[in-house]
C-alpha cells in the first residue's frame, strides 16, 4: 500500500536522512580518537563543555539571525535536562573515562547504549515489555559488558581501570535516559533550535562540573599541544555541530531502533582509528566481549524494527 500524501509529506527527505546517518556512523566513531587527543593536554570536562557551548551558541546565533523565535522558559527546562543527561552524563563521562580507558574499549562499552534504551523504555511508566528475543539480546549484551570490564590482556593485566569502566557504564545509562526523554520533551518546533539549546545547557553544566572538580588550574593555554588544539576544533565543528545535530534530528524523525544502529558502526571506526593512530592493541578478550555486545545490539535492533513494522 502506497503512503498517503500527508504521510509522504511528513517524512524527511531520503538524502538528508542518509547524510545524517553517515554523520552519526562515521563522525561519532572518530570522536573517540578526537577526545583522546584533546584530553592529552586539556582537562576533560572543560574541554567538552567548551566545545558544546561554542557550537551551541554559534548555532543559536545563526538561527536567531534567520528569524527564529526566542524559546520559552519551559523549553529551556527540558533542554537543560536533556543536555545534562546526554552531554554532562553521557559525553562528559566518556571524555573523563578516556583518560584511563583505550578508545576502542570505550567505544565498545558505549555500544551497549541500545541495551539501556530498551531497559529504560521498559521500566518507564507505561513502558513496553521486551519480547523474548530482546531479553536474550539484553542478557547477551550485558554479559559482553561484564567481560569487557573484567577482561585482561595477554600478560594478565586488566585492560580497563575499574573506575573508568564504572564511569563509562554510567555514561551509557544517562545517554539512554536522555535519548528516551528527548522524544517526549517540550522543545521548540525547530529541531535545530532545540539542539542549540541542549548543547549550550549541557556544555554549561560540563563547565560547572569541571570547575567544581578543580580543572581550572590544570587548564594552561600555553601548554595545549597543537594536536590537542586541532582535535578540539574537529570535535567542536564536526563532532558537535554536525554529529550531535544529526543524532538529535534523527531521534526526532526516525525510530529509536533504527537510530541505535550507529552503536555497531561507531566501535568499528573507533577501534580501527585507535589501532592505526594510537597503536592500541585489541586483546582477544576484548574482541570477544565486543563481539557479544555488537551481536546483542544487532539482535535487539532487528527485533525492534520488525515489531515497529
Amino acid at each position: 500500500m502506497s503512503p498517503s500524501p500527508t504521510e509522504a509529506a511528513a517524512r524527511p527527505p531520503l538524502l538528508l536522512t542518509l547524510l545524517a546517518f553517515a554523520a552519526v556512523y562515521l563522525i561519532w566513531g572518530s570522536t573517540y580518537l578526537g577526545i583522546r587527543l584533546a584530553t592529552d593536554t586539556m582537562p576533560p570536562f572543560l574541554m567538552a563543555g567548551s566545545r558544546f557551548v561554542l557550537a551551541g551558541a554559534f548555532l543559536y546565533g545563526v538561527l536567531r539571525l534567520r528569524g527564529e523565535a526566542r524559546p520559552p522558559a519551559v523549553a529551556w527546562k527540558d533542554a537543560t535536562i536533556i543536555g545534562g543527561l546526554l552531554l554532562l552524563g553521557g559525553n562528559g563521562g566518556v571524555s573523563w573515562a578516556q583518560q584511563y580507558v583505550p578508545t576502542g574499549v570505550s567505544a565498545l562499552i558505549v555500544a551497549s547504549v541500545p541495551l539501556w534504551i530498551v531497559v529504560t523504555d521498559w521500566l518507564r511508566p507505561g513502558g513496553t515489555r521486551p519480547r523474548a528475543t530482546v531479553m536474550i539480546g539484553l542478557a547477551l549484551g550485558f554479559f559482553g559488558v561484564v567481560l569487557m570490564v573484567l577482561g585482561k590482556d595477554s600478560k594478565g593485566h586488566p585492560v580497563v581501570i575499574p573506575l573508568g569502566a564504572v564511569v563509562l557504564v554510567l555514561s551509557t545509562i544517562t545517554w539512554a535516559l536522555g535519548s528516551i526523554y528527548s522524544r517526549h520533551a517540550k522543545l521548540p518546533g525547530s529541531a535545530l533550535m532545540g539542539i542549540s539549546m541542549q548543547m549550550m545547557a549541557g556544555g554549561g553544566l560540563q563547565l560547572l562540573v569541571g570547575t567544581l572538580l578543580g580543572e581550572l588550574p590544570r587548564l594552561r593555554i600555553d601548554l595545549i599541544s597543537a594536536t590537542s588544539a586541532w582535535a578540539f576544533v574537529y570535535l567542536t565543528l564536526i563532532g558537535s555541530l554536525v554529529g550531535f545535530t544529526a543524532y538529535v534530528w534523527l531521534m526526532r524523525t526516525c525510530s529509536p531502533a533504527l537510530v541505535s544502529t550507529y552503536a555497531y558502526v561507531n566501535p568499528l571506526v573507533a577501534v580501527a582509528l585507535g589501532s592505526l593512530v594510537l597503536k592500541e592493541p585489541v586483546p582477544h578478550a576484548m574482541a570477544t566481549a565486543g563481539g557479544l555486545i555488537l551481536a546483542a545490539v544487532v539482535l535487539i535492533t532487528l527485533t525492534s524494527k520488525r515489531r515497529a513494522k
